[in-house]
């Protein structure tokens, strides 16, 4: 079992930052292809971007590339999201999610992640 603990959520201003973490149980995080979503009350969970366990290859949902950043580092077994000019709109419960060990990745399919944290609130107000 994967357990997946994010943090580093908060809130700030539309402009600033935020690096939100998600630490990983797994004995084998390298392979594990990792996602990060989003989700509004009422609404379904929205794909962020996501990383491949194998060459890190990250895949970025249209409104937040060019913006948001996602890295590994296996060594910690942690999941980043790099989130700089944040709007408004990027207000939401940010998710953490693995994916099937050695499986494809990174994809936008909610059903292909197998493991959820818990969440992280990220507030962007005006």
């Amino acid at each position: 079992q994967v357990q997946l603990v994010e943090s580093g959520g908060g809130s700030v201003q539309a402009g600033g930052s935020l690096r939100l973490s998600c630490a990983a149980s797994a004995r084998t995080f390298s392979s594990y292809p990792m996602g990060w979503f989003r989700q509004a009350p009422g609404e379904s969970r929205e794909f962020v971007g996501g990383i491949s366990w194998i060459c890190g290859n990250t895949y970025y949902a249209d409104s937040v590339k060019g913006r948001f950043t996602i890295s590994r580092y296996n060594a910690k077994n942690t999941v980043y999201l790099q989130m700089n000019s944040l709007k408004c709109d990027d207000t939401d419960v940010y998710y953490c999610a693995a994916g099937r060990p050695r499986g494809v990745g990174p994809v936008a399919d909610v059903r292909s992640y197998e493991h959820w944290g818990r969440g992280t609130q990220v507030t962007v107000s005006s």
